[in-house]
C-alpha cells in the first residue's frame, strides 16, 4: 500500500513538472514570434529603399524628389525620406532574393555623393532629368550560406501545381502546434494513469460487512496465521536481554544470583485448558534446538472428551503456551525428541503403543506401532535411541518383560524384540521393566531396573561368553522397592566414568553403582529424602554433579567432590506436596527441567555449577577409589 502511494505521488509530481514546462516553452515561444515579426517589419522597409534606390539608378523611376507636403508616391517617398538631397549619407540595408536569404550586415550598399564641379544649386530649384548632382552606388557583396526550404505544394482546383513560399513563421506555428498536441496527449495520459490508481486505492481499503469479517475469521488460513504471528510476538515480548546494560563499566553488573550455589527458577510452563488435572510423566530436551523441551501427560479424569494423552513441546520464549500440541488415545508415560531426526517426537503410551509425532504434521502421531503380539501390550516406561547417524535404533522397554528394537520409519513391527526371563524371579519367569539404559559408545548390553527393585545387565544379541537377554549370574540387589529410574555416566573430560551408573527408587535412596563390580553391591547409598525418588540424572558436563527428584517437591543437586551425606543444593519446587515426576539436564548442563504431579514444568538455571574446574575429574577418580576401597573392607568384614 505504502509503495502504492508512493507511486502515484511520483505522477503526480511528473504531471505538474510536465505542465510547467509547457507554460514556460509557450510563453518563450510567444516572445520570439514578437521578436521575429518586429525584425520581419524593419527588414521590409530596408527592402522597399533599396528597391526604389536600384530603380532610380537604372532610370526607371522619375528623379523628382517629394514635395514638402509629402506628394507624390510611395516609393518615392520612401525614397526622399531615406536619402536627402541637401547631405547624402550613408547606411547599411538588409537584401534578400526569394530563396536565398541574406542578412543585413551581409549586404552592404554604400552611396557616394559627387559635389557639382562648377555651380551650386540653391534648396528651391526643380530637379530636372540632366541634373548637376549624381550619386553613384556601390553594391558590395559576401559569401552567405543557403538555406533551401523546401515549398509547400498545393494542387488548385484546376489540377496545377502550386508550390507557395512557406515562411520561418508558418513553419514555426505548425511545430509548435505539433509539440502541444503531444504535450496534451501525454498529459491526458498520465492524469488517466492517476485517475485509475486512486480510484484502485480506493476499492483495496473499503471497509468488509460483518459477513465478510466473520468469514474470515472462521477459516483456517487466518487461525494459523493468527497462530503463528502471536507466537513471533510473544517470543519477543519474552526476551530477556539487558538492554540496560553498560558495556563502559568493564565489570559484569548484574547481580550474584546465578554464582555460587543458587539456582534460579527461569520459566514455569503451564496451560490452564491442556494441562488442567493431568500430571507430567517425563521431560526432555531438545539437542537441535536448546530453548524447546517437550513434556508427556497423563489423561485427564474430568475431561472424558479430551485426548487421554497429550504430549507438548514449550519454548522458554514462549512460557504462555505451548509451541506444539501432540495427541495419543491413550496416557503417554514416556517421551524423547529424536536425537538424529529434529522433528521427530517419541512417545511410549499406557496401551503399550509407540507414536511418532512430527512437528511439520497436525497434531496426530504419523507412525505408530500395532497393538498386537508383535510390539508392546502393558505401558511402556523408557525409551532409549542408540548408534550414530547412519545406523541407529530405538530401543523399547515394557512390563510385559519385553525388549523391542525398531526402526522409526517402520514401525509396523519391530526389527527385534527380546523377552527378558529369569528363573529365580518369584513370581514368574519374565522381568517388569520400569527403565532401562546403555553406556555411552554401548548398543547391545544394557541395564534394566524393574517392579521388585532388581537391576539386571542383558545383552540384545548373544556376544563372546553370554548369550542374548538376561546375564543370570550378575543380579544388582539394593533396592527395597521398584525402581524409578537408572542413568549411567556421560563419557565426556579426561577420565572416564561411563561405568558408573545411579539408580532411584521408591524406598526413598539413591544408588551409586559400578557396571562390572565384585561383588555386586552398591558403591555408595543416598538416603537424604523423605519420599519416593522419582528420577535420578548425571550432569552432561560435570563429572561429579548429579540431581534428584522426590515426591515431595524437592530438586536436589548432588556434588560428589563436595560432600556426600547431604545434596549441594536443595530447592522446594511449585507447591509443597506435589510430587515430581522427572528431570532433565539440558545440552550444556546449564539448565534443568523438572515436571510435577500437577502438571506443570519448572525450568531452573543452575549458575556456575554447570561448569567444571579442571581438577574435578581427578578429584572424582580419587573419591570413586575411595568408595571402591571401602567396599572392599565392608565385604571382608562382613564375611
Amino acid at each position: 500500500m505504502d509503495r502504492r502511494k508512493e507511486e502515484l505521488e511520483k505522477k503526480r509530481q511528473k504531471l505538474a513538472e510536465l505542465r510547467r514546462a509547457r507554460e514556460e516553452r509557450r510563453a518563450l515561444l510567444e516572445s520570439q514570434s514578437t521578436q521575429t515579426t518586429t525584425t520581419t517589419s524593419s527588414t521590409g522597409r530596408d527592402r522597399k529603399a533599396i528597391d526604389d534606390l536600384v530603380a532610380l539608378v537604372l532610370g526607371e523611376r522619375s528623379s523628382t524628389p517629394t514635395n514638402a507636403n509629402g506628394s507624390g508616391s510611395d516609393r518615392g517617398s520612401d525614397a526622399g525620406s531615406e536619402f536627402s538631397t541637401s547631405r547624402p549619407t550613408s547606411a547599411n540595408f538588409g537584401y534578400s532574393s526569394p530563396g536565398t536569404p541574406i542578412s543585413q550586415s551581409d549586404a552592404r550598399l554604400s552611396m557616394l555623393s559627387a559635389v557639382s564641379s562648377s555651380t551650386q544649386i540653391a534648396p528651391n530649384t526643380p530637379t530636372t532629368t540632366a541634373s548637376q548632382h549624381h550619386y553613384v552606388a556601390e553594391l558590395t557583396e559576401s559569401q552567405s550560406t543557403i538555406a533551401d526550404i523546401p515549398p509547400l505544394e498545393i494542387q488548385t482546383t484546376d489540377g496545377s501545381m502550386d508550390a507557395p513560399q512557406v515562411s520561418e513563421e508558418e513553419i514555426r506555428k505548425q511545430l509548435m502546434e505539433e509539440f502541444e498536441e503531444r504535450e496534451k496527449q501525454k498529459i491526458a495520459q498520465l492524469e488517466e494513469e492517476i485517475r485509475k490508481a486512486e480510484q484502485k486505492e480506493q476499492e483495496e481499503i473499503k471497509d468488509l460487512t460483518e459477513e465478510e469479517a466473520r468469514n474470515i475469521q472462521k477459516s483456517q488460513e487466518f487461525a494459523e496465521f493468527i497462530d503463528h504471528s502471536t507466537k513471533l510476538v510473544e517470543r519477543a515480548l519474552n526476551e530477556k536481554y539487558d538492554f540496560m546494560k553498560d558495556y563502559t563499566l568493564g565489570i559484569d553488573a548484574e547481580n550474584d544470583e546465578n554464582s555460587g550455589k543458587l539456582v534460579k527458577l527461569t520459566c514455569e510452563f503451564w496451560d490452564e485448558k491442556l494441562c488442567k488435572n493431568r500430571s507430567v510423566t517425563d521431560v526432555n530436551w531438545s539437542l537441535k534446538y536448546p530453548e524447546l523441551v517437550v513434556s508427556s501427560y497423563n489423561k485427564n479424569p474430568l475431561a472424558p472428551n479430551e485426548p487421554d494423552g497429550i504430549a507438548l513441546i514449550w519454548n522458554e520464549h514462549l512460557v504462555d503456551r505451548p509451541e506444539f500440541v501432540f495427541h495419543s488415545q491413550s496416557d503417554v508415560l514416556s517421551v524423547m525428541f529424536s536425537k538424529f531426526h529434529p522433528n521427530y517426537v517419541i512417545g511410549g503410551t499406557y496401551s503399550g503403543q509407540i507414536v511418532l509425532w512430527d512437528t511439520r504434521a497436525k497434531s496426530l502421531p504419523v507412525l505408530k506401532t500395532p497393538l498386537s503380539a508383535g510390539g508392546h501390550t502393558h505401558p511402556v516406561y523408557s525409551l532409549e535411541m542408540v548408534g550414530t547417524q547412519n545406523a541407529h535404533n530405538l530401543i523399547s522397554a515394557s512390563t510385559d518383560g519385553f525388549v523391542c528394537s525398531w526402526q522409526l520409519d517402520m514401525l509396523a513391527q519391530p526389527q527385534d524384540y527380546l523377552e527378558l526371563l529369569h528363573p529365580a524371579h518369584n513370581k514368574t519367569d519374565e522381568v517388569s521393566v520400569t527403565c532401562l539404559g546403555f553406556p555411552d559408545n554401548e548398543t547391545t548390553a544394557f541395564w534394566a531396573g524393574t517392579e521388585e527393585g532388581n537391576v539386571y545387565q542383558a545383552n540384545r544379541y548373544d556376544r563372546a561368553g553370554s548369550k542374548a537377554g538376561i546375564n543370570q549370574y550378575d543380579t544388582y540387589r539394593g533396592h527395597h522397592g521398584m525402581v524409578t529410574g537408572l542413568n549411567f555416566h556421560p563419557l565426556h573430560g579426561p577420565v572416564d566414568f561411563s561405568d558408573l551408573f545411579l539408580t532411584s527408587s521408591v524406598d526413598w535412596t539413591v544408588k551409586l553403582w559400578r557396571g562390572k563390580p565384585t561383588p555386586i553391591i552398591p558403591l555408595y547409598s543416598f538416603e537424604h529424602a523423605d519420599d519416593y525418588v522419582y528420577d535420578v540424572k548425571w550432569s552432561p558436563t560435570h563429572p561429579a554433579l548429579f540431581g534428584t527428584v522426590d515426591g515431595t517437591g524437592h530438586f536436589d543437586i548432588w556434588n560428589l567432590n563436595a560432600d556426600i551425606e547431604e545434596p549441594y543444593v536443595s530447592t522446594q519446587v511449585g507447591s509443597a506436596g506435589k510430587a515430581l515426576n522427572k528431570l532433565a539436564w539440558n545440552k550444556d548442563g546449564k539448565k534443568v527441567a523438572t515436571g510435577s504431579s500437577d502438571g506443570r514444568v519448572h525450568v531452573y538455571d543452575i549458575g556456575e555449577m554447570a561448569n567444571p574446574k579442571p581438577d574435578d575429574w581427578s578429584l572424582l577418580q580419587k573419591n570413586i577409589s575411595e568408595m571402591i576401597s571401602n567396599q572392599e573392607s565392608h565385604t571382608d568384614v562382613s564375611k
